[in-house]
């Protein structure tokens, strides 16, 4: 099993319903295994388009689907929700990226592993460390918080126990 690290965000429609959908889809899998929730933050949206706030979480899973097949699933749970890629950065119903594949890179066309707008983003940040275990890449998230140029803000909404009901 490979450990997986995503950050999944919403604002359109219920944001918190969309969540623990996203979460529940991921559970049907029987090659996921979600380990861990973060709580859930309201977020300051970035990249210039005027929309409502998000409500983003991280999620860290195990995984024997490979980095494609997950990616693929992720699409899959997407576009079950409605997701619409109209506007880039603009709102949308559902937004599952994956942060981290293990300690593999990858660099396609479709995929980029480490995310590359990671350091740039609070809103992964904050909730990433919140589910990553001790180690070397929850050390960087740290590293990365601490000299984010991101200074939107974000507030914790749903707390850690309730979302851990959504496993």
């Amino acid at each position: 099993m490979t450990p997986v690290s995503l950050s999944i965000g919403s604002n359109i429609g219920d944001r918190a319903a969309n969540l623990r959908l996203a979460v529940h889809l991921l559970t049907l899998r029987p090659e996921i295994k979600v380990v861990a929730v973060s709580p859930v933050y309201e977020t300051e949206p970035v990249g210039g388009v005027v929309q409502r706030s998000f409500y983003n979480l991280a999620v860290q899973l195990e995984t024997r689907l490979t980095a494609s097949d997950l990616l693929h699933y992720l699409h899959v749970i997407e576009q079950s929700l409605h997701r619409r890629r109209l506007v880039h950065w603009g709102p949308r119903t559902i937004d599952l990226d994956i942060i981290y594949y293990g300690n593999r890179q990858f660099k396609t066309a479709t995929l980029k592993v480490p995310h590359p707008e990671m350091a740039n983003r609070r809103f992964v940040l904050v909730p990433l460390l919140t589910v990553l275990p001790v180690g070397e890449q929850r050390q960087q998230v740290a590293a990365l918080l601490a000299q984010t140029p991101d200074h939107n803000w974000l507030t914790e909404i749903i707390g850690k126990e309730e979302v851990q009901g959504w496993i």
